[in-house]
């Protein structure tokens, strides 16, 4: 199964569109076996989602590839081995698990900014180890992966945004590169953090400056037959090249409702006019209520 399943509502209140809070812990549980149930093998986590950890602890995840991330370095670690394997040590006794499929970095600066190149070694030694299975990245920026293919540093998995709006992993070619290269592409944010699920007297007037690119998806969508979910889901599901598409849940009818979508699968045309470059849009870490 393409689809992955994000964890950051378990721990976090978290998502432009989540008017209900952080996911229960009965509810987690019914999302996880509804999860298991369609063959969904993978979830993603990491240190800054609030509990979430603790939280896929106490469910019990060991049926699952466990992918996590660790958070930006503090300028002030002498020891990055040590910081490195705390952390990872902590996730895992959190997750009451053995060993985790994928390692990130939430900040992939962290690989080659002095003196924390030695985080490259760590990171290694924990696959030697059998602790971690692959390494990689979380990007905010397709112009990340520059920096990291300039330092020649090897890679595992990167993590990336990837929606209607957002193309550019695809526009600057860093899809085709890196699964050539055959390097695991994880895209996130495939509703924009339920961005473009939203109708428009429920988006923030903060978006209002884009009413024209949401105005074209809504008639698209309309034209075509679909509904903002499917034609979502769609949309990253045509691009073969893509491993797998996280996506978030704040209940188990929602994951219900995005399992139908992607059954129904068909790949329409997408309009070029509605990709966009403007970080203060496609970038969440900008947006100002």
């Amino acid at each position: 199964m393409k689809l992955a399943l994000g964890t950051a509502q378990f721990g976090l209140d978290y998502g432009v569109s989540n008017a209900s809070g952080q996911v229960e812990i009965s509810e987690v549980k019914d999302i996880l076996r509804e999860a298991d149930g369609h063959n969904i093998d993978t979830l993603d986590t990491a240190v800054v989602y609030g509990n979430s950890e603790s939280v896929l602890g106490k469910v019990g995840v060991n049926q699952f590839n466990i992918v996590t991330k660790l958070p930006p370095i503090p300028k002030d670690v002498r020891n990055i081995n040590l910081w490195v394997n705390t952390h990872i040590n902590s996730s895992l006794r959190k997750m009451r698990i053995e060993r985790v499929s994928g390692l990130l970095l939430h900040r992939s600066a962290d690989l080659f900014e002095t003196p924390k190149r030695q985080l490259i070694d760590s990171l290694f030694k924990l696959k030697d180890d059998g602790v971690v299975n692959k390494i990689g990245v979380s990007i905010y920026n397709p112009d990340e992966l520059d920096d990291i293919e300039k330092h020649g540093i090897k890679i595992d998995i990167v993590q990336a945004p990837f929606n209607i709006l957002d193309r550019r992993l695809e526009s600057s070619g860093w899809l085709n590169k890196l699964s050539s290269s055959g390097i695991e592409i994880h895209t996130r944010s495939v509703f924009l953090q339920g961005l473009l699920l939203q109708k428009k007297a429920q988006r923030n007037p903060y978006f209002n400056k884009w009413s024209d690119y949401f105005n074209m998806f809504d008639e698209w969508v309309s034209d075509t037959e679909q509904t903002p979910l499917s034609a979502s889901l769609n949309f990253s599901y045509s691009f073969d090249k893509i491993n797998k598409i996280i996506v978030g849940v704040q209940n188990k009818l929602q994951l219900i409702e995005i399992l139908t979508s992607i059954s129904q699968n068909s790949k329409i045309s997408v309009p070029s006019e509605l990709k966009i470059d403007d970080p203060m849009l496609i970038n969440p870490v900008n947006w100002r209520f």
